[in-house]
């Protein structure tokens, strides 16, 4: 028997066993850690700063959050979804419309899981800041969508101006953006993540 170069003898087929990282089963136990540290961390900043900031409709940390983990995991479709269920789930232990989130954060992931996989060639990092951006607009409108699908079609009222959800929505993209950009390449580093 020959001894290949990574240590396992080879069985006389001559083909190199792979690094197991290539055939990626599912999230590994870092990945998982690190989702929960971080909705956890989202969870936080969204009690503490949407009690400061609150125009009727507080803004919503916890996308930051997994927009950050599916940049630095780089997760299955599948896995995303996941992500955003929980995200979903983490909500609803804050005020507001029950169950929206669940629709909103799942759509949001996914836009994140399918922006993050898109080949950037930039010396400057726009990827963490242009893809949290949207993924948290596809997360805002879906939740309005959603929103006024359910309290408004066909009822006699008026409903609240979209104005007023549309600054908020597009306030918390920035911010959120901001916050991901500033955290993810610190983040990649401690992780040695590529």
């Amino acid at each position: 028997m020959k001894e290949r170069t990574d240590g396992i003898p080879d069985q006389g087929t001559g083909r190199r066993r792979e690094a197991a990282a290539a055939e990626k089963k599912g999230l590994g136990t870092t990945e998982i850690l690190l989702t929960g540290i971080l909705l956890a961390a989202g969870a936080v900043l969204k009690f503490f700063a949407g009690s400061v900031i609150n125009f009727g409709m507080k803004p919503n940390f916890i996308i930051a959050m997994y927009c950050l983990i599916i940049l630095l995991i780089r997760p299955r479709f599948t896995e995303a979804a996941v992500i955003g269920l929980l995200s979903g789930a983490v909500c609803q232990f804050f005020p507001g419309q029950p169950y929206i989130n669940f629709a909103s954060e799942l759509t949001g992931a996914l836009a994140m899981c399918l922006l993050a996989r898109i080949p950037v060639n930039t010396k400057i990092p726009l990827k963490p800041f242009a893809a949290t951006f949207l993924s948290t607009l596809v997360s805002g409108f879906t939740f309005i969508g959603v929103m006024y699908l359910i309290y408004y079609a066909g009822v006699r009222i008026k409903p609240t101006p979209l104005a007023v959800f549309l600054a908020i929505i597009f306030g918390t993209a920035a911010i959120n953006a901001l916050i991901v950009s500033v955290l993810c390449l610190p983040l990649k580093t401690a992780l040695k993540k590529d």
